[in-house]
């Protein structure tokens, strides 16, 4: 009688199953990588201007620039762990994927990018490195088709 019931309450204390597709190891490596190269890159251009500014560039591009250093700072967490870190790399897919498409096309329809606008345009495509190391399977499972958490 006791085996029974330490066996049901052993079943009931067992966490979900997760019908995640397995990612390679591989391609976790690969998101290292991606958030090694955020973290860092972040690091070593915005991080210079988060610790020495002046009081004009905080009033100018403090709230851009504060974005940015959190976008970097918490990208080095996956480094640890990278798909639990992947919204921050999906995150970083759609703004530049709303800049490119809300602001910087129609100035380029329009014949009106000057040459600050070109250097932003240049650094945001580099995202571009990023869309064939995210795991899509993976993050169409997680995030389209698994049941979301409860709202009560």
């Amino acid at each position: 009688m006791n085996s029974s019931v330490g066996l049901s309450a052993s079943s009931q204390a067992l966490p979900p199953r997760n019908n995640a597709p397995e990612v390679s190891l591989f391609r976790l490596y690969t998101l290292r990588l991606a958030y090694l190269i955020m973290a860092a890159g972040l690091g070593a251009f915005i991080w210079p201007h988060v610790i020495h500014h002046a009081n004009q560039y905080g009033r100018a591009y403090g709230i851009q620039v504060a974005i940015l250093a959190g976008l970097g700072a918490t990208a080095a967490l996956g480094l640890r762990y990278p798909l639990q870190m992947l919204p921050i790399l999906l995150f970083e897919l759609t703004w530049k994927a709303t800049y490119l498409v809300a602001f910087a096309w129609p100035l380029w329809s329009a014949h009106q990018i000057d040459a600050a606008t070109a250097e932003d345009i240049k650094s945001v495509l580099m995202v571009v490195i990023f869309i064939p190391l995210i795991p899509r399977r993976y993050a169409f499972s997680q995030y389209v088709l698994k049941r979301g958490d409860r709202w009560k």
